[in-house]
């Protein structure tokens, strides 16, 4: 490619981020140099030393551009930055942040919460995580409240100011009720900074400041407050007790770090060391890192991990050597406040500790492996399965499954859910409304809606095909392997001659009955006997489960819609347009009821009056 030579001569010496992109215009991977000119040339050169990862991304780059930094640390910022915004298909990424829990110090508060969080945001709240266990993060939160009595509401307060009555928790003190107006606000932020120091693991530093307080309440002859301190010391100090002693001698902060490879995935296990003592560990996944070495595993971990992580120890140990180790010592140091060290120990009581971290990581890369042999053998093997129970001449990767809701005739939809290779596909789901049925008719609404996929399906193949397109370009035009309707030979039988009559006379129907998870194919009275605990009658009642639901939901938010408008049609001013705009706009009557008159006047297609007229008829 002659524009990828040019650019090639022309690329400066000079430290920088690069970004190579497909023929579509898409990252596919990011990374940082100390002389652009130099790093991004190697990939255009001799191939002999690429890794096959290597070598399939660089056959995959179209184009590429380039950001100049004044400095490598610069360009690790960049680049971190950029991984996290576009997700490179080549770079080796954590599953995506977002599914992390947080635990979330609100200061943005007058009185700060404590609260799960899954987002990061710039303010000036304090975040702690990002913790691979969601239940254990809540019960760290339940925890935290029997020791200190935060609040849990989510009240606007003020000091001073009361708002409403006192919840639960105030009765039972595990809240001091600062919604009454009478908690210090100083002496809750006090309380607060002890909160941070248990979720920084400064469990020692709290329990010092914990005895030092009582010893001052009970100086002062403040009983009450020094038994509720005394009860927190103990809580702090049951939890010490089982926590793991990992050092004779005192030593500083500490995160231990270590990695387990097998061909496709990795796992990272993480040990958070705080005052001598394990006070935390973390596993977290790699996935598709099959090729990738070691060395950029664990500097493309730290980068993504850190970025995240509010908090930075003092020392990062790693099982080995990286080549970027000074310029993220030096980017870690930045965001510590002072010098952070990322070392590899060779002997002694740091080395035992990177070991059990190596053989928890390996244990954890064991469940993972076996995780997704059950997965396999819950989908991709019950496919295998029902083809040899159907005694199907190939197998039924793609299954279509349809059903039919309504509620004594009115409003019938019909779903169409896709399994691919035993697991859903959402973005081929598809919804419809029965049009031409009249009444409660399951057998004419499922000939309607069979009848409607597949004549679509036909139409859109054959306009691909005279425009030299594939027939997986369409919404319709890829047909199933299998298709699968929800009840007995009534609805089998419906399925069966539109398909037919449409000329598809390859495409196998079946039907799986409710009430006795009964199977019947085409010609055959009997059903088809698949025993009840097979894998293969398990992926048909889960396709069958998830029709059902994707039906329902369908015809539950029509009827919504169907109440809010017999109920605008009553109120004076509101025609069809406005009642079009207001339904679209607020979805349920409730929705409505809790706008303001403001922001009904505000909506295009309404003013003032109308919308008076609205929350005047909704009042009553």
């Amino acid at each position: 490619m002659e524009h990828i030579k040019d650019k090639l001569r022309n690329l400066p010496d000079q430290p920088g981020v690069y970004i190579m992109k497909d023929d579509t215009g898409i990252v596919i991977y990011v990374g940082k140099a100390v002389s652009i000119k130099n790093r991004v040339r190697q990939y255009f050169q001799s191939s002999r030393n690429h890794s096959l990862k290597t070598r399939t991304m660089v056959s995959q780059i179209w184009d590429f551009e380039y950001i100049l930094t004044d400095s490598e640390l610069e360009a690790l910022i960049l680049e971190c930055n950029l991984i996290k915004k576009h997700k490179p298909k080549y770079n080796v990424m954590l599953k995506d942040d977002k599914s992390y829990p947080f635990i979330k110090i609100t200061n943005e508060e007058e009185y700060p919460r404590v609260i799960v969080t899954r987002r990061v945001k710039k303010d000036s709240g304090k975040y702690y995580g990002p913790y691979t266990n969601a239940r254990a993060v809540k019960e760290t939160i339940e925890l935290l409240r029997n020791i200190f009595p935060i609040r849990s509401c989510s009240r606007n307060l003020k000091q001073g100011v009361k708002v409403g009555r006192p919840c639960l928790y105030y009765h039972i003190n595990q809240c001091q009720g600062p919604c009454q107006g009478n908690v210090d606000r100083d002496e809750y932020k006090a309380m607060i900074k002890q909160v941070s120091k248990f979720l920084e693991g400064k469990h020692e530093d709290l329990l010092d400041e914990l005895r030092l307080k009582m010893a001052e309440a009970a100086n002062n002859l403040e009983f009450e407050k020094a038994a509720r301190l005394r009860d927190r010391i103990t809580a702090v100090e049951q939890i010490l007790e089982n926590q793991k002693i990992v050092y004779t001698s005192a030593i500083e902060d500490m995160d231990v770090l270590a990695f387990a490879q097998d061909a496709y995935n990795t796992v990272a296990q993480l040990f958070f060391i705080r005052n001598s003592k394990l006070t935390g560990a973390q596993q977290l996944t790699l996935e598709d890192t099959q090729g990738t070495e070691l060395d950029e595993i664990i500097s493309s971990f730290i980068k993504q991990f850190y970025l995240m992580s509010q908090y930075i120890p003092k020392t990062i140990l790693i099982q080995d050597e990286i080549d970027d180790a000074e310029v993220i010592m030096k980017w870690l140091s930045d965001r510590r406040g002072n010098r952070v060290y990322l070392n590899v120990p060779k002997r002694g009581e740091k080395k035992e500790l990177l070991n059990m971290a190596i053989r928890n990581a390996s244990e954890g890369l064991q469940h993972i492996a076996e995780s997704i042999r059950r997965e396999k053998a819950r989908t991709e093997g019950a496919v295998r399965e029902l083809a040899g129970y159907l005694g199907l001449d190939r197998l039924p990767d793609r299954i279509e499954a349809f059903d039919i809701s309504n509620i004594q005739g009115t409003d019938s939809v019909a779903s169409m859910v896709v399994f691919e290779g035993g697991n859903p596909k959402n973005s081929d789901y598809r919804r419809f409304r029965i049009k031409g049925v009249i009444g409660p008719n399951d057998y004419a609404s499922m000939a309607e809606v069979i009848e409607r996929r597949f004549r679509r399906g036909l139409e859109e193949k054959k306009k691909l095909m005279e425009q030299d397109k594939s027939a997986e370009d369409g919404k319709f035009s890829r047909m199933p392997d299998l298709v699968l309707v929800d009840g007995g030979k009534g609805q089998l039988n419906a399925a069966v001659s539109v398909v037919r009559s449409l000329g598809l006379k390859d495409i196998p129907v079946i039907s799986l009955a409710e009430k006795f998870e009964e199977v019947y194919v085409e010609g055959q009275d009997d059903p088809v006997n698949i025993p009840k605990n097979s894998a293969a009658l398990h992926l048909l009642q889960r396709i069958r489960d998830e029709a059902h639901r994707f039906a329902l939901s369908y015809h539950r938010s029509l009827r919504k819609k169907s109440r809010l408008h017999s109920v605008l049609e009553e109120i004076p001013g509101i025609g069809e347009k406005r009642r079009k705009i207001l339904i679209k706009h607020f979805g349920t009557v409730e929705a409505i009821k809790k706008s303001s008159l403001e922001e009904l006047a505000r909506i295009k297609g309404m003013n003032r009056r109308a919308a008076q007229n609205v929350l005047e008829y909704l009042k009553y």
